[in-house]
């Protein structure tokens, strides 16, 4: 096992407040601290001094739902106590989505109000060499899955 800050680089997300937001449909994911959606809130207008956060990044929750970790596809930006982790090598979603379960797997650790703030780079997670092989290529075999047990018309 190794830091999480071995594997991620870790830093706070946008940190703005969805009320003072322009939400919009066509707008970017405003990714907030809760456990359902993805973490995804709503969807906002940009502020013009606000680059959003690119795609292919984890957000985790460091305070309210606490490690609820999830993977981003599109480009976002965030509330308030969620952190962004950016994978320091290139990794496939199947990865990302191993390590999302990993940081979750952690919240035991968080309970009676505990914030993950100043501990979260610090979580262990395993290395990189040692993700199991079944990782790897699961989507493939769960859609295979899916199409053998599917009634066909």
């Amino acid at each position: 096992q190794v830091l999480l800050s071995e594997v991620f680089d870790c830093s706070y997300g946008t940190s703005l407040e969805l009320n003072r937001l322009v939400q919009d449909d066509a707008g970017v994911h405003f990714v907030a601290r809760t456990a359902k959606n993805n973490g995804v809130a709503a969807k906002v207008q940009v502020p013009k001094n606000v680059k959003p956060i690119a795609p292919g990044c984890l957000t985790v929750a460091v305070s309210g739902s606490v490690l609820e970790t999830f993977v981003q596809q599109e480009p976002f930006v965030t509330g308030f106590h969620v952190m962004v982790l950016r994978p320091k090598q290139e990794m496939t979603l199947e990865e990302k989505m191993f390590y999302a379960s990993c940081v979750r797997a952690n919240q035991w650790k968080y309970s009676y109000g505990r914030q993950a703030n100043r501990t979260l780079k610090d979580l262990l997670v395993p290395a990189r060499h040692t993700v199991p092989s079944w990782v790897y290529g699961s989507f493939a075999r769960v859609a295979d899955q899916l199409k053998t047990s599917l009634p066909t018309f």
